[in-house]
């Protein structure tokens, strides 16, 4: 029943029956059938999943999710997979690539995880991808050419989204790189069995395919092309030249000739150039770097009294190249991964941790290198470990815990900086990178823009999400406009207004005029009613969410063909399986659709009042399933309550 007047109006009770200085209830039943009725009522809000705040290159996952799960349906004869391309590519023009290889920070923030396990995003990504590849969808028709001109210095994947993004807005551009393909850390950073060659030369073609987009490749801006004929030849330019330059070990003796770093030795192997590795190896890191570093040493195997000049580093070094032939004389080779911090703390993905211990390498955990023992020859014969302890982020050696890692070959993969040598200097910042400002400009440098590692590494998602913002600001700079806020990766949102009009559901014109009194819009069809998009400014919690509705339902997780550590030697296939159309779906099902209706009907189920109603068909549209008739709305609040997503607040009528 209804507080009494008496105690509402007594101060030691507010109007949800609380005692002074309470305000949660303690039985949820007795919130929901002794709340009280109050003058707010249900209105329908839009906030940003967890999983899209969490995205570096802010990819709509929620909708491409609800696409594909079948919520979010096409218009026209548009399939299901052609349309969740689109949504994805949105952001990020290479789901195929992402699915396999980014780190996934989205399934990290997934409100699942409060329920059971986090949704299989990158597993869904991939379906979106290879279906694309399947199907050979290409890219919508792009604006008509601007006359402008960019160049772009580097065609990895921050040169390669900034060309894609540029041209959807109008704008031309060239892309130089040094290399004689593109796909930069994608292809010479990342072996083929993550990154299979054919997909990513599929993804990389279809951006040139929307023309507009010239290549110079085996080109070296600085050397074999000055800045200065940049500058005369282009409107703009983007600096994507990503990092390239390994970090060598802080420890004595580093720089012994057998000391490699993970970037030269992953873009040797790459290049098809190193053929076998050494005996021992031992690779310092714990991220996904020396995770690859390993791998490959394990696939690629050692020979027998491998001759002086056929030495791994000197293959890395760029003096020779292996001859095929060695491939049929390998044998497996000892290959030793450390990591300054424990296995549940490394930066590398688990299942990768997981794939290398399976296929025979050996991790030392919570362990770094204090020094390289060298033998008569001044070549590395050990690595010198010691357990470590952090001290204010920094590791410690623990004395008395030293040992010794035998080895023939030493892997640094401790980080990457750019190689800006050879007329880039003056964009040295001292760190071997190039600064940038708020908007992505080089400071000082009036039309030149930078993105993607360059500016500090990270993953390939934060690239591609700095290349949309750079490719923003160099829009504003090309036509000249001024820009007052900085620009962000996170702008791929659920719009209504935009379902409205692709469902033919457009608002009305308002004419004043013609409209009479004023007073109240629920009976106009010249506005949206009761819904408020605050997708800009909140993320939502799972706190928010009737976490109560969701079951536990397993995930749909790929399947692995990774070998054994007896199978590993020469085996360069594809690793994982990526989902079929039924499994895709059924995980895409798995979201909780945080933040947005996904029609489950439970509001209008337990409305007491019958005041929330299902909008008729045709005038439904995502976002729109569900509408309330305010003169049957008591301000029960049951309807919020019992919304699985956080999309009903009782907050129409606040103030």
């Amino acid at each position: 029943m209804a507080t009494s007047r008496d105690d509402m109006e007594k101060k030691d009770l507010t109007f949800r029956r609380f005692d002074d200085g309470d305000h949660e209830w303690k039985r949820y039943t007795d919130k929901i059938f002794e709340g009280d009725h109050s003058h707010k009522c249900p209105t329908y809000v839009h906030r940003t999943p967890p999983c899209q705040g969490s995205c570096p290159s802010g990819e709509d996952i929620r909708g491409w999710l609800q696409i594909v799960r079948g919520i979010e349906k096409p218009t026209g004869e548009m399939c299901m997979e052609e349309y969740a391309f689109r949504r994805s590519t949105d952001a990020n023009p290479f789901p195929a690539m992402m699915g396999r290889v980014c780190p996934a920070p989205c399934e990290d923030g997934c409100n699942r995880n409060n329920v059971d396990d986090f949704v299989g995003i990158n597993s869904v990504e991939q379906y979106i991808g290879d279906s694309a590849y399947e199907q050979k969808f290409k890219f919508e028709a792009p604006a008509e050419l601007s006359g402008k001109k960019i160049a772009i210095i580097g065609g990895g994947p921050a040169g390669m989204a900034a060309a894609y993004q540029l041209r959807r807005r109008g704008h031309a551009s060239t892309i130089f790189d040094d290399h004689d393909e593109l796909g930069g850390m994608m292809r010479y950073g990342i072996p083929g069995y993550r990154t299979p060659r054919d997909l990513l030369n599929h993804e990389c073609q279809r951006i040139l395919d929307m023309g507009g987009i010239d290549t110079r490749l085996g080109v070296r801006v600085g050397k074999d092309v000055s800045i200065e004929e940049l500058e005369k030849d282009y409107d703009a330019i983007l600096w994507a030249v990503g990092c390239k330059n390994g970090r060598a070990l802080p420890v004595p003796n580093s720089d012994a000739p057998n000391c490699v770093t993970g970037v030269a030795f992953l873009e040797a192997f790459n290049k098809g150039t190193m053929q076998v590795t050494a005996n021992k190896v031992v690779c310092v890191g714990g991220g996904d770097t020396s995770i690859d570093v390993v791998s490959v040493a394990r696939r690629l195997g050692k020979i027998e009294n491998i001759n002086k000049e056929d030495r791994p580093e000197q293959v890395i070094g760029g003096y020779v190249a292996h001859d095929s032939a060695f491939a049929a004389a390998r044998e497996g080779a000892e290959v030793t991964l450390t990591s300054l911090f424990a296995r549940e703390e490394m930066t590398a993905t688990e299942h990768e941790v997981e794939d290398a211990l399976r296929e025979g390498v050996s991790i030392h955990n919570g362990v770094m290198p204090i020094e390289v023992i060298l033998n008569e020859d001044g070549r590395a014969k050990a690595l010198k470990m010691a357990k470590c302890e952090m001290v204010d982020g920094r590791p410690n050696p623990v004395e008395g815990t030293e040992y010794e890692i035998e080895c023939d070959l030493i892997v640094s993969a401790i980080g990457q900086g750019g190689d800006l040598s050879e007329g880039l200097e003056s964009f040295d910042n001292g760190r071997g990178l190039i600064d940038a400002d708020a908007f992505y400009q080089v400071p000082g440098r009036e039309g030149h823009f930078v993105a993607g590692d360059i500016i500090r590494p990270h993953l390939l998602t934060t690239a591609i999400g700095q290349a949309s913002i750079a490719s923003e600001s160099i829009d504003h700079y090309l036509k000249q406009e001024a820009q007052k806020k900085r620009p962000k990766v996170d702008v791929h949102h659920f719009e209504l207004l935009k379902k409205l009009h692709e469902a033919n559901l457009d608002p009305e014109s308002f004419k004043a005029d013609e409209r009479g009194d004023l007073r109240g819009t629920s009976d106009g069809n010249w506005a949206v009613h009761n819904y408020e998009d605050r997708s800009s400014a909140e993320i939502i919690s799972s706190d928010r969410l009737f976490l109560g509705h969701f079951p536990y339902v397993p995930r749909n997780k790929r399947s692995s063909y990774g070998p054994s550590a007896d199978e590993v030697l020469g085996h360069f296939e594809e690793r994982g399986v990526g989902l079929d159309t039924e499994h895709a779906v059924n995980e895409a099902e798995r979201c909780m659709s945080c933040g947005m209706c996904f029609e489950c009907d439970n509001c209008v189920i337990y409305c007491p009042q019958d005041a929330i109603f299902r909008v008729k068909k045709d005038q439904a549209t995502t976002g729109r399933y569900v509408d309330t008739d305010y003169n049957k709305c008591v301000g029960c609040h049951i309807c919020a309550d019992v919304c699985p997503t956080g999309y009903i607040d009782m907050a129409l009528g606040d103030h």
